[in-house]
């Protein structure tokens, strides 16, 4: 027989992957020429924040699929000198490592899902308290700083591992704003959303 706590967390997945799904088809309708102007317009928004500006290290990750384009950020963050760390999907341990990595062409393998990842045996590890900032990736966002991911966890466990974690900021398009998210103690948000109209600071607790 199903707990009511049981039934509970089933009505939050259920939530969660109804969201999902429909932010990720809207995100898929992007005309491809409309995600590439978006994506610079974003990545230009983002330059501009003081968080990336004066970061020294920063945690960022190599896009796929129909998601905001990462390439030209990662592309100034290298132009400045900026030592880039990229995560890794340990699947047996779900967790995700981290390394550092100066060529993202060179340096990365195709891995789980088709993600561009660190190569082990050419990237060395990252120790987390080298980070100065994180961006994040996700599914949807409010502009209360709750975060939907892809449903792994992964990001939620990462982000958890710090007791002051650095800036974490999201790049999404407006299409990923939502009015509310469901969400548990397990969630983390994030401190900074840009989109292609809209920058947003999470207020300090």
């Amino acid at each position: 027989m199903t707990e009511p706590g049981d039934r509970s967390v089933d009505r939050l997945r259920l939530a969660k992957q109804s969201i999902r799904k429909q932010i990720l088809a809207a995100r898929a309708a992007l005309d491809p020429a409309e995600r590439v102007r978006l994506s610079a317009a974003i990545s230009d928004s983002l330059i501009e924040l003081p968080e990336l500006q004066r970061a020294r290290c920063a945690l960022a990750y190599l896009s796929f699929g129909h998601e905001f384009s990462t390439e030209r950020l990662i592309a100034w963050l290298d132009a400045r000198g900026c030592t880039l760390v990229l995560p890794r999907i340990d699947r047996a341990a779900h967790r995700l490592e981290l390394y550092h990595v100066h060529d993202p062409v060179v340096d990365t393998l195709s891995g789980v899902w088709g993600i561009r990842e660190p190569d082990p045996t050419r990237c060395a590890p990252a120790a987390i308290d080298a980070i100065d900032v994180i961006i994040v990736p996700g599914v949807a966002f409010t502009l209360a700083g709750d975060r939907l991911g892809y449903g792994g966890g992964y990001y939620d466990e990462l982000l958890a591992r710090w007791q002051r974690p650095p800036p974490r900021i999201a790049a999404a398009f407006d299409l990923q704003i939502v009015g509310e998210l469901p969400t548990t103690v397990l969630d983390q948000p994030v401190d900074v959303i840009v989109t292609q109209s809209v920058q947003f600071r999470r207020p300090e607790p």
